[in-house]
């Protein structure tokens, strides 16, 4: 059984996906050496210090393949330091060696980006903005990858382009004008969807204020507009910092007084947090 976030969405598709991308016919070094079912175990160990996500779906990497049972004392968002065993995995050696590599870079991954998301959001403490991801997720991974950022402490923006509206510089472009992209979202999309804008300065915010837009995105922004922008859109919209956005300026970026800021490091930037599975022995 997955648990949390994951429990709620069909991500065996996804693995076995993965799986397949590893194994295409059978792992030959393998079958090699143990021609026979032989019950092992191994442990699964931390290489770095950092929060942990993705504990479930490592586990299920291997429940594809065979029957395993693992025990932990860990679950995801735990922080975890190096040295430490994090779990032990039973099962057949066969299995734990076949899908050692899979589970281990889901559980790397998405660790990473649980870590790096909570730097980020250490750095936001006591502001009142909210950090967000974007879509600029790992193709087949997005599940995984906005699931560590929730694990990591940060807020999913939209899941996909079927969550909300959100009108970037192209759709201003192709629709002729912001007024005209805004007033074409709001008789099209649903009720209850809220309107975001994409601008690029204060003639643009100005005119997403006047169309109706219920967030407004401040892309690319210099700081000092930054905080004319928000000043200009008072509370009359929700804003939004976007573009080139690291930990170095998160500080000053929350200063300005913005809603919220979206970070596509979350998902396309941060380095994985090592584990190893060690100590494989014959029970």
């Amino acid at each position: 059984m997955l648990d949390g976030f994951i429990n709620n969405i069909n991500v065996d598709e996804h693995i076995l996906n993965a799986i397949k991308e590893d194994i295409t016919s059978e792992d030959v070094t393998t079958m090699a050496i143990m021609k026979e079912k032989q019950q092992g175990e191994v442990q699964l160990i931390c290489k770095e210090d950092g929060i942990l996500a993705g504990l479930s779906v490592f586990r299920r990497t291997f429940e594809l393949l065979g029957t395993i049972e693992m025990q932990t004392s860990y679950k995801d968002g735990d922080e975890v330091k190096k040295g430490e065993v994090i779990a032990s995995i039973r099962g057949d050696i066969r299995v734990l060696l076949s899908g050692e590599r899979t589970a281990l870079n889901y559980l790397q991954r998405m660790s990473g980006i649980a870590s790096f998301t909570h730097e980020l959001v250490e750095e936001l403490k006591g502001t009142k903005t909210t950090l967000l991801d974007t879509r600029k997720t790992t193709p087949g991974m997005r599940v995984f990858e906005k699931y560590a950022v929730k694990v990591g402490g940060g807020t999913n923006h939209r899941f996909n382009l079927s969550d909300g509206v959100l009108i970037k510089d192209n759709h201003i472009g192709a629709a002729g004008s912001i007024t005209a992209a805004v007033k074409a979202c709001k008789a099209y999309a649903p009720f209850v969807r809220k309107i975001e804008v994409e601008v690029e300065n204060l003639d643009m915010a100005q005119e997403a204020l006047e169309a109706g837009a219920d967030i407004i995105m401040l892309d690319n922004m210099d700081l000092e507009t930054m905080k004319q922008a928000v000043v200009l859109i008072g509370d009359r919209a929700q804003t939004e910092c976007s573009g080139n956005v690291n930990k170095e300026h998160l500080k000053a970026i929350a200063a300005a007084g913005v809603d919220y800021v979206s970070c596509g490091a979350l998902t396309h930037s941060a380095p994985i947090l090592d584990f190893s599975l060690k100590h494989l022995k014959h029970i």
